[in-house]
């Protein structure tokens, strides 16, 4: 069984307004970003909505831009937000 641990996380831009939060305390035992990622999307629609297509979500784990196979250890805040785009 994997350690339960905290994190602060952090949503910006469309994903802020589609989980409907800036930032939340979680504990999860998740080991990956994209882990994270898949026990958000089982709390409700609005995760569920805001998760669904990963290609367009950048994260960073402690304001470092980071894959979503990065693991999570020893991690005390991740942030998601779209890719910052030109134009």
């Amino acid at each position: 069984e994997g350690d339960v641990m905290k994190l602060d996380i952090r949503y910006f831009a469309w994903l802020r307004e589609r989980v409907g939060t800036a930032s939340e305390q979680v504990e999860t035992e998740a080991g990956t970003v994209a882990e994270l990622i898949a026990e958000l999307r089982t709390r409700d629609e609005g995760y569920a909505y805001a998760f669904s297509d990963t290609g367009s979500i950048r994260a960073a784990i402690d304001q470092d831009l980071v894959e979503m196979d990065a693991p999570l250890a020893g991690a005390r805040e991740v942030a998601f937000f779209p890719p910052m785009t030109g134009g």
